[in-house]
């Protein structure tokens, strides 16, 4: 089988070909990636030498650039993870999320179509299209109830809103073409080598910076944390199990709050390195102003998943987040 990874060379992309590689042999993976700033090939440095293995520098807002690779490399199928994420960032300048996230998935949606209908495609292949996308489409919620697949959308800022517009893009072709596609809406993700940008790394590297560690508001927000290998097991389980047209919910079912995150953090840091101010890296938490349209929670129901398909995660997040904290000391050291 011949796959596409869009965004192969970010953090979740980078994981999931990993993964890929590694538990199914008869797998051949093209890596397609622009290559922004949120991205480092360096990580599948191990896969250079596999003849499974294949990296294409690509901006999928590039219609052309698209056809040519579709085209070229046949693929059976798509992981699309190819996407702007970073809050903070479409704040300040919307416009590359509505670029990247929207358009970019037109383009990749569409040239797919175009070839699986195609003389050239192979009758018997599967051509699936699988489009990973955010619990944050969703909105936010008060101190009760989860997010379930028929949640209406009410996103808030515009990261959310291009990864609502993709959506909705992708559930279209399957309500107009038959295109056998499959959506699934994750959770916060962590693990080793996401983008020093992301909260996790933020708190590592400003505490052993000595720097002061941002909290936006009170640190109340909650978030649900899913440890990136589960993410990867079950966007496998929905590409080879899911019904076509069909959303999924992926999350850790592991809520915490903003600060009890950042303190908890902060003592493995205290365990595993010591010296932070007065022996305590907590002493380097201050809290700063909220940022516009900062929804409050984000929880997951994952009870379709479950039920439909079998997958929910099984990684500890305690011993995980330890170990996801060890990996960036080493890297910052």
């Amino acid at each position: 089988m011949r796959v596409i990874v869009t965004g192969g060379a970010g953090f979740i992309g980078s994981n999931l070909i990993l993964y890929l590689h590694e538990n199914f042999p008869d797998i051949e993976i093209l890596n397609l990636d622009k290559l922004t700033y949120a991205s480092d090939v360096n990580y599948l440095s191990s896969l250079k030498q596999s003849g499974r293995y294949h990296f294409k520098k690509l901006d999928l807002v590039d219609r052309n650039a698209v056809k040519e690779a579709v085209k070229t490399w046949k693929p059976d199928g798509v992981f699309h993870l190819a996407a702007e994420s970073h809050v903070d960032n479409s704040i300040q300048g919307p416009e590359p999320f509505i670029l990247s996230n929207v358009v970019g998935t037109f383009n990749i949606l569409e040239e797919c179509r175009q070839f699986w209908n195609s003389a050239e495609s192979e009758p018997d292949s599967p051509k699936r299209f699988l489009h990973v996308s955010t619990d944050e489409v969703y909105g936010a919620l008060g101190s009760d109830g989860s997010f379930t697949e028929t949640t209406p959308y009410a996103p808030n800022s515009p990261y959310s809103a291009s990864k609502a517009g993709s959506d909705m893009i992708v559930r279209s072709y399957f309500h107009t073409y038959n295109l056998n596609t499959v959506i699934t809406n994750c959770s916060n993700n962590y693990g080793p080598h996401q983008h020093d940008e992301k909260l996790i790394p933020t708190v590592i590297r400003k505490a052993l910076k000595k720097e002061e560690i941002p909290v936006y508001g009170s640190g109340e927000n909650v978030r649900d944390w899913l440890y990136v290998k589960d993410h990867c097991s079950a966007l496998m389980t929905v590409f080879q199990s899911g019904n076509a047209g069909e959303h999924y919910n992926i999350g850790g079912e592991n809520e915490w709050k903003n600060i009890d995150l950042v303190r908890s953090i902060c003592d493995i840091l205290n365990r595993e390195v010591g010296k932070g101010p007065e022996d305590d890296y907590q002493n380097l938490i201050t809290f700063v102003k909220d940022r516009p349209g900062h929804d409050f929670r984000y929880s997951v129901d994952i009870q379709k998943i479950k039920n439909e398909l079998g997958w929910e995660p099984t990684e500890n997040f305690v011993e995980k987040l330890a170990e996801t904290v060890r990996w960036y000391i080493n890297r910052y050291s």
